[in-house]
């Protein structure tokens, strides 16, 4: 039988209580680091990057002209690296975090491309919905392959048929965007 006096069992319980308290506070201590490293991953610190969740608020200005604008409206939201915004555009991007801002000129060619002079079309005029009275300058809504809207521009008009332009609007121009990233995921 093994006997110990009270007074080097109070001894021998204090160790064991400090080394719980040790052994508690290690573990609170990782615990936290656990955490912080957890919301900084999902949180203001993330960078933009392929995979990314983004949303962005933006001025888009051309020729010294506001084109668009999210003012007013919910930030525009995108995946990055899935080619859903423009390639210029989604470059810029790249690396910046929440509540950055940042101005940016996108030239053409990696924006809407440069205009294509084989891109017109002559249209007869019976292909036209009935009542529309063709003018130039106006831009019809045409549908592609897959049913995609496509804009066309007409830029002449001829006595049985017209001149439409299927260039994209902002094609062969520079584009001008002031962003602000509101949150990347």
């Amino acid at each position: 039988m093994f006997i110990i006096s009270s007074a080097k069992f109070i001894h021998m319980t204090r160790k064991v209580f400090m080394s719980k308290k040790i052994i508690t506070g290690l573990m609170t201590a990782v615990a936290a680091v656990s955490f912080f490293m957890a919301t900084e991953v999902k949180g203001e610190d993330m960078a933009i990057k392929d995979g990314s969740k983004v949303a962005f608020d933006y001025t888009l200005t051309v020729d010294g002209e506001v084109v668009d604008t999210s003012k007013g409206r919910e930030p525009l939201e995108y995946i990055h690296g899935q080619g859903q915004i423009i390639p210029g555009l989604a470059a810029e991007l790249e690396g910046m975090k929440a509540g950055e801002e940042k101005s940016v000129e996108i030239p053409p060619k990696e924006a809407y491309g440069e205009i294509n002079s084989q891109a017109c079309r002559e249209v007869p005029k019976s292909s036209l919905p009935e009542g529309i009275e063709p003018q130039v300058g106006m831009y019809l809504q045409l549908s592609g392959p897959g049913g995609q809207a496509i804009p066309a521009k007409i830029t002449e008009i001829k006595d049985e048929a017209i001149v439409i332009d299927l260039n994209h609007p902002l094609a062969g121009k520079t584009l001008h965007f002031d962003v602000v990233v509101v949150s990347v995921e």
